[in-house]
C-alpha cells in the first residue's frame, strides 16, 4: 500500500509539478509551433525550473497559437516564427516542428543569437546535420548551445543501465519499439515524406540512438534492413515499420524493430492480426553479453552468462525496471562440455534519481526525462558542470549518418534536403 502511495504521488507530480520561484536571471524560451510534444517536453518541466520561463509561442495559425498560449499560460503570442526569433527578450528557442523544417528554423534561431533545443531527429539527413552542427556560428569559444533532444539519455535510469556492462562484452542487442495502430492517423505528419517523415525518423531514431551509445561506437555496416510500407493509397516511400540489423566493431550485433502502426501479437492470429498491438507497448531493450569462462580447478570451467532487459527505457520516469539475469554453469570440457551444475538468478534495479548525491547532479523522484534534459540544457547555457550527460554535435551527425545508411539499405530515398542548405545559406 505504501509503495502504491509513492507511485501515485510521483506520477501526480509528473503532470502537476511544484511551481518553482523564478530567479532574476531566467532563460526565456520561445516555442516554434504548437506541437503536441511541447507541453511534456518543455512547458511542464519549465514550471519546476527556477531559471526557465516559457515566454512566447508562434504557430502558422494565429488561432492555434493563441489557444495553446491560453491553455498553458504563455504570456506572448507571435504571429509568425520569424517574429518570435527576432524577439530580443527571447534567449532560447525550442523547435518541435515537423522534421523537414528543423534545419531551416534551427539555423535561423542560431543566427539570431538564440540557444536551440531541437527535437529529434535533429534534421532530415546527414548532409543537413553536418551543415548545421559544424556551422561556423557554433565554433566560437562562447558559442551558442544546440542540443538534439534525446531526452531519455539524461535520466538516471539510463545512466545506471550504462554502468552494468562493458561495451566490449556485448554479444547482441535488440530494441523493440511498438506503438499500437490507431494512435497516430495515417495522414499524420510522421508519415509525410515531404516533411521528412517515416517511422525510422521517429520511433526508430530512439532505437538507433540507444544501440549507438550501448556499443560506444558506430556500426561497421548495416547487415540487413527492411520495412513495411504505408497502406495502399499512401506514400510508398514512407516506412510504417522498420526492421534492421547492424554489426559493430567488437563483432556484436544490434537488431531494431520500430513500428508506429503495430498490430497483432495475440493468440489466434488469424482472428486478431489486425487488432492494435498492446503486447510490447513499453519500449524494451534486450542486452546479451558474451559468456565469460574461468578455470575453477580439477580441469573444470565456470561459464557465466548475463542478460539485461530494460523495460520502458524511453519513459523511465513513469515506470521502468532493469532485469539482470545471470546464469552460471560448471562445465567439464573433458566430457563434451558436460554441465555438472547450473544456477540462475535475477536481480532487479531501478533509478528515479541519482544514486549518489554527487556535486552537480540534481534531481527529484518525479523529474521526467525532459526535466532532467532541461536541467542540463540550462547548465550548458549557464556554463555549469551539471551531471556531464550530453548529446554532442558530432554524435548528432553520426546519428543521421546511421539513419541514412539504414534507408539506403532498405532501398528507400533519403529524406529531403532543405532548400536553405541547397541554396548555400
Amino acid at each position: 500500500m505504501f509503495a502504491y502511495y509513492h507511485f501515485l504521488k510521483r506520477v501526480l507530480s509528473i503532470f502537476y509539478p511544484p511551481i518553482a520561484p523564478k530567479s532574476n536571471e531566467v532563460l526565456r524560451f520561445g516555442i516554434l509551433g504548437a506541437a503536441d510534444i511541447a507541453p511534456s517536453a518543455l512547458v511542464t518541466p519549465a514550471k519546476s525550473h527556477p531559471e526557465v520561463i516559457v515566454a512566447a509561442v508562434a504557430a502558422r495559425e494565429e488561432k492555434k497559437a493563441k489557444a495553446f498560449a491560453k491553455k498553458h499560460g504563455i504570456p506572448a503570442v507571435h504571429l509568425c516564427y520569424d517574429d518570435l526569433i527576432a524577439d530580443p527578450t527571447i534567449n532560447c528557442v525550442y523547435v518541435p516542428l515537423p522534421n523537414g523544417l528543423h534545419y531551416e528554423w534551427a539555423l535561423k534561431a542560431l543566427k539570431a543569437g538564440k540557444h536551440v533545443l531541437l527535437e529529434k531527429p535533429s534534421v532530415s539527413n546527414a548532409a543537413e546535420a553536418k551543415s548545421l552542427f559544424r556551422h561556423p556560428i557554433l565554433r566560437d569559444s562562447d558559442a551558442l548551445v544546440l542540443l538534439e533532444a534525446f531526452h531519455y539519455r539524461f535520466h538516471p535510469a539510463w545512466q545506471l543501465f550504462l554502468t552494468l556492462f562493458d561495451s566490449k562484452e556485448i554479444e547482441e542487442v535488440e530494441v523493440q519499439n511498438y506503438l499500437a495502430a490507431g494512435i497516430f492517423p495515417l495522414d499524420d505528419i510522421r508519415f509525410n515524406y515531404s516533411l521528412s517523415g517515416g517511422t525510422l525518423m521517429d520511433f526508430g531514431s530512439y532505437a538507433i540512438s540507444a544501440v549507438r551509445q550501448i556499443f560506444g561506437a558506430e556500426p561497421t555496416f548495416v547487415r540487413s534492413a527492411s520495412y513495411r510500407p504505408m497502406p495502399e493509397g499512401f506514400d510508398q516511400t514512407v516506412d510504417e515499420a522498420v526492421y534492421a540489423t547492424y554489426e559493430f566493431p567488437n563483432g556484436g550485433i544490434a537488431r531494431i524493430t520500430a513500428d508506429l502502426q503495430a498490430r497483432g501479437g495475440y493468440w489466434f492470429p488469424a482472428l486478431t492480426k489486425n487488432w492494435p498491438r498492446l503486447y510490447g507497448a513499453l519500449p524494451t531493450l534486450f542486452l546479451k553479453l558474451k559468456p565469460i569462462e574461468e578455470a575453477v580447478g580439477n580441469g573444470l570451467v565456470k561459464e557465466t552468462r548475463r542478460k539485461i532487459v530494460f523495460h520502458c527505457y524511453m519513459g523511465p520516469h513513469f515506470y521502468h525496471r532493469i532485469d539482470i539475469g545471470t546464469t552460471t554453469k560448471i562445465i567439464d570440457p573433458n566430457k563434451g562440455r558436460k554441465i555438472l551444475k547450473s544456477e540462475k538468478k535475477t536481480e532487479y534495479k531501478k533509478a528515479y534519481n541519482w544514486l549518489k548525491n554527487e556535486e552537480g547532479k540534481k534531481g527529484e523522484l518525479w523529474w521526467t526525462t525532459y526535466r532532467y534534459q532541461l536541467e542540463e540544457f540550462v547548465n550548458r547555457v549557464k556554463k555549469r558542470q551539471g551531471s556531464c550527460v550530453w548529446f554532442d554535435s558530432e554524435e548528432s551527425i553520426r546519428q543521421m549518418e546511421m539513419i541514412d545508411a539504414t534507408y539506403e539499405k532498405m532501398g528507400l530515398p533519403l529524406r529531403l534536403t532543405s532548400k536553405e542548405l541547397e541554396g548555400g545559406s
